[in-house]
């Protein structure tokens, strides 16, 4: 790979091009003209290299999509408007009625809905797996399996896959391999060089940085782009638009010191919730207690960001309380922005289902922004201190 400075801050540009100026300009523009009719039926030939209409490709997203690709260490890169777009195109592209998939249990919301309510109108079978272990990858294949999707981690308990091993298997089955990589991103997990297939990520998390634009990324080989390019990219038209695309250009110039900042402050986090006697659990890859420590440790070169906790107090009212609480983390969808969040997993559930039993229902998610360890710590102590002194009442 390029060195990470220049792929962010050189790679992709030309600043002769737009009269010197430091950032790129928005080229929002839907179509290009042409002086010479060969020309403009070589464009025709091979939209994904060359500029005739934005919803293929836009030189300002085009910017962006060499730069992603590189830090990937992938061929090629293709930006659609939100990471559910990325994932219905790479998916369904290696489907054909009849086909099989092999998925990790409890995927992110919008791949499940395509799993269990729009791929079976087209006699397409889902299997989910635990997936911890390359024995239940291989347990749940079928002689029909055209797909495996992934999470390593996933953004709520973070259970892992090991990624080798089952890019090996499948290898051996002709078996495409998807990952959503937007966890780690590849600067902290490069799964390229473990040999997935796809890779995708949703830039509206920490590409972007500022909670302000949606966008998706899928990087993998250049024939395995030209294949989603050619039929589900541009037929549905879901690519990214200029403006977003300068969006995440800007989100993506300060990335490594943002997640750098984002590790650091995590780590501070979790020291303050061990130590604290009103916490019950800490789920986090690169915690101790975690199962897979050792996996995540060769995998993943840092954990950071999300982090999952339950408190001693079961009831509902109390998770309730304590998120209702919190001053700084805000109450919210997504991560990945300046901001720090929470949300808790009964938001999901219904009053009379909640149940305490159940460890899942007690789930409480944070994720930590970009301000101020001590900031963040304070906020959480004070809001575990009420929690303490109603249940003293």
């Amino acid at each position: 790979m390029d060195h990470l400075s220049h792929i962010i801050n050189e790679l992709g540009e030309d600043r002769t091009q737009y009269f010197n100026s430091v950032a790129p300009p928005i080229w929002q523009a839907s179509n290009f003209a042409f002086e010479e009719v060969e020309k403009f039926a070589h464009a025709f030939k091979d939209e994904r290299n060359e500029y005739l209409y934005s919803r293929g490709i836009n030189p300002t997203t085009d910017i962006l999509r060499k730069k992603l690709a590189a830090l990937e260490g992938a061929e090629d890169c293709l930006l659609f408007n939100s990471g559910a777009a990325a994932i219905f195109a790479g998916i369904f592209t290696f489907l054909k009625a009849g086909d099989h998939i092999v998925s990790v249990k409890n995927p992110y919301s919008s791949a499940k809905k395509m799993f269990d309510a729009i791929l079976p109108r087209f006699n397409v079978t889902v299997t989910y797996t635990d997936g911890k272990t390359i024995e239940q990858w291989q347990k749940a294949t079928q002689p029909n399996t055209a797909l495996y999707y992934l999470e390593s981690p996933n953004s709520w308990t973070y259970e892992l896959q090991p990624l080798q091993e089952i890019a090996r298997f499948a290898r051996q089955k002709n078996i495409v391999t998807f990952i959503d990589n937007t966890y780690c991103t590849p600067l902290y997990q490069n799964v390229m060089e473990l040999g997935i297939d796809i890779a995708m990520q949703t830039a509206t998390k920490y590409i972007g940085g500022h909670s302000d634009t949606l966008g998706g990324v899928l990087c993998g080989s250049h024939a395995l782009m030209k294949k989603i390019f050619d039929t589900e990219f541009m037929t549905i038209g879901s690519g990214l638009q200029p403006f977003n695309g300068w969006l995440l250009l800007r989100g993506l110039r300060t990335l490594p010191m943002r997640l750098e900042r984002i590790h650091q402050t995590t780590r501070q986090v979790i020291d303050f919730l061990d130590a604290h006697n009103g916490i019950e659990k800490i789920i986090f890859p690169f915690h101790p207690s975690f199962d897979q420590y050792e996996l995540a440790k060769k995998q993943m070169k840092a954990a950071f960001g999300l982090v999952t906790i339950v408190l001693k107090k079961q009831e509902r009212e109390a998770i309730i309380q304590f998120c209702e609480s919190l001053q700084h983390f805000l109450m919210a969808v997504s991560w990945g922005g300046h901001e720090s969040l929470v949300i808790p997993r009964c938001v999901f559930i219904k009053k009379e289902l909640y149940d305490p039993g159940i460890e899942a229902h007690r789930h409480i998610r944070l994720y930590i922004g970009l301000e101020d360890a001590d900031y963040l710590v304070k906020d959480l102590t004070n809001a575990l201190e009420l929690l303490n002194k109603k249940s003293h009442k």
